[in-house]
């Protein structure tokens, strides 16, 4: 039997929903773009956890794939799985105040830095957002632009929309202040 540390993956589909999922021994290291590719995971554990191996074992994220179908078929607000994250300190702080948004809701960038007590650190919290490996989980797709429009994520602006439908987010009226901006900012 091997002594490597392993990632176990799976790829998770429910209704038209397509995410690589990830976990370690310890937890739930990754959830990947909606229909994105398996080169999305390879290379985050390259870059994040260069000294595992990545093996694909249904059976071990099955916890992990009844709480997504729980959150994406029947509005589950909190997730109990236990998480594996990799960061620096000031993203974990970062990764760990999402977790703090209540479902449904939606905080700006500044209010996370606040969250933080770096109010200055605006830039830097979107730095960190950006790095989340776990969407969905890990819920960035809750955070706007402090004006109230949707801004960058890691999965793509299709699926942050989704995600915030999901939670029962007005996107009508999110979409409709991007139609009279003009887009993002």
């Amino acid at each position: 039997m091997s002594k490597e540390p392993m990632i176990y993956w799976t790829l998770f589909t429910r209704n038209d929903w397509s995410l690589y999922t990830a976990a370690t021994s310890k937890g739930l290291c990754f959830i990947g773009s909606n229909h994105g590719s398996f080169e999305e995971l390879e290379q985050w554990a390259k870059k994040s956890l260069p000294q595992y191996r990545l093996a694909r074992d249904d059976e071990k994220l099955a916890p992990y794939t009844v709480e997504l179908s729980e959150y994406i078929e029947n509005g589950r607000s909190a997730f109990s799985v236990p998480l594996d994250l990799y960061g620096t300190e000031f993203q974990l702080a970062v990764w760990k105040a999402l977790m703090d948004i209540p479902y449904g809701e939606t905080y700006s960038y500044s209010d996370i830095a606040k969250m933080i007590q770096k109010p200055a650190a605006v830039r830097a919290v979107g730095a960190a957002i950006g790095k989340n490996p776990v969407l969905i989980t890990v819920p960035c797709h809750r955070v706007i632009g402090k004006n109230g429009k949707l801004t960058g994520f890691r999965g793509g602006l299709e699926m942050k929309k989704q995600l915030l439908a999901l939670e029962g987010g007005n996107i009508e009226t999110l979409e409709y202040r991007l139609s009279r901006t003009g887009g993002i900012t």
